[in-house]
């Protein structure tokens, strides 16, 4: 990722990411972008997932017999970034072995950002066998040395954000996780 930020053209604006293994839904940004085109000043767009077991191959659309969920969760596709904002978060931590993502997009809900949460679906997120999520401690482990950053920095610096309202897991019994 920090390779591809390097590789941004000067006339770049906005900025998205999609893993490999995710599916970006037919008319993503439309909405998003628009959000861009009614305030300037905007950092960023956070939007919903779907957590899928099952897309169809021709319509890249979950499958008709595919559990699903849409949440609001981390996950950094769900973002469309301002440049400025990028720059201004500097690059991704290369020590995590996982969830340099999460503490990508923890440093950002901590500082001035100013965004705006859309309830439009910015990714199918792709639950499967092979998911990097699923080994055994890496993940876990990874996750809460991220949440334990984002404490140390709240705590020396009282000026940061408290990070609220980017998980929003309504009807989550529903959900059948793999």
């Amino acid at each position: 990722r920090n390779a591809g930020l390097k590789q941004l053209l000067p006339q770049t604006g906005l900025v998205s990411f999609l893993d490999s293994d995710d599916i970006s839904p037919t008319g993503r940004f439309k909405a998003d972008l628009a959000c861009f085109g009614e305030d300037p000043g905007l950092d960023l767009t956070y939007s919903r997932m779907t957590l899928v077991d099952k897309i169809d191959g021709e319509t890249l659309e979950p499958a008709a017999d595919s559990h699903s969920i849409t949440v609001r969760g981390i996950h950094l596709s769900a973002g469309i970034f301002a440049r400025n904002l990028i720059e201004r978060t500097g690059g991704f931590d290369e020590d995590f072995k996982q969830a340099e993502d999460t503490d990508y997009l923890l440093r950002i809900f901590e500082s001035q950002t100013k965004y705006v949460m859309p309830d439009t679906v910015a990714l199918y997120y792709r639950r499967h066998p092979g998911n990097m999520t699923k080994e055994a401690d890496v993940p876990f482990r990874e996750f809460m040395r991220a949440i334990h950053k984002s404490m140390k920095r709240r705590k020396a610096d009282p000026s940061l954000r408290r990070v609220e309202g980017i998980f929003d897991f309504k009807d989550l019994a529903q959900w059948r996780f793999l």
